[in-house]
């Protein structure tokens, strides 16, 4: 088994699983932030189930895990794949970008700004809420965190930290178009006739959630 995770097809098998893994997680991310632009309640009892719900708290140490290993696998595959092609040539990057998109060419670089933009949300957001003072707000009998109130008080007041949020769900949305359908190539579900459906559904889902994101900062911004 660990002979097989060494080879080529393994070490691709290993990124696709994580990779889908992560969008699933992005999607879900976007579909409770979406809630701010309707309802701050909706906002704070989404994110207080998510701080608190059993299932949610066991999985967040395995998605940090997650994202950790893509990050680092993916560093390790792009080095072998420099190598293998002989070192960052200008003929062995002007044949890549004849035969490839640039967003597969760019992988690294995008998902290192997304890794820079998620470094930046967790300081101004997760850690705040995890080891903060936040503000806490009642609804009924249940008491939670104003996460609604920290949020988009930092979009209203921040054109940098929006600029940042925007450029970052940009990035994410290149950083998926390419691992969607690249993912369920690698796990065999792709023939000429599903390559181009999972082509047109990843380029759907890549922008959904580049939009969805990037509006969510300019709507508060603007309002």
């Amino acid at each position: 088994m660990a002979s097989f995770f060494n080879t080529s097809v393994g070490r691709k098998l290993v990124m696709s699983l994580s990779g889908l893994f992560l969008v699933i997680f992005v999607g879900l991310h976007l579909s409770i932030n979406i809630t701010m632009l309707f309802s701050a309640e909706a906002y704070n009892r989404a994110a207080h189930f998510m701080a608190t719900n059993p299932i949610i708290k066991i999985m967040e140490p395995i998605l940090a895990l997650g994202f950790i290993f893509h990050i680092i696998y993916a560093f390790i595959l792009e080095i072998r794949n420099i190598s293998s092609r002989g070192g960052l040539s200008r003929y062995s990057m002007t044949k890549r970008s004849h035969s490839s998109t640039w967003s597969s060419r760019n992988m690294i670089w995008l998902g290192l700004f997304v890794l820079a933009f998620l470094v930046v949300h967790i300081i101004n957001f997760f850690w705040k809420i995890k080891f903060g003072n936040v503000e806490m707000i009642t609804y009924g009998n249940e008491t939670m965190h104003n996460t609604y109130n920290l949020v988009t008080s930092l979009f209203k007041t921040s054109v940098v930290y929006d600029t940042i949020y925007v450029i970052g769900a940009i990035a994410l949305g290149f950083h998926l178009h390419h691992a969607f359908w690249s993912a369920f190539q690698t796990l065999g579900w792709s023939n000429q006739i599903w390559r181009k459906r999972l082509t047109v559904l990843g380029d759907i889902y890549a922008v959904i959630i580049a939009v969805g994101f990037a509006i969510i900062p300019l709507y508060f911004l603007i309002s």
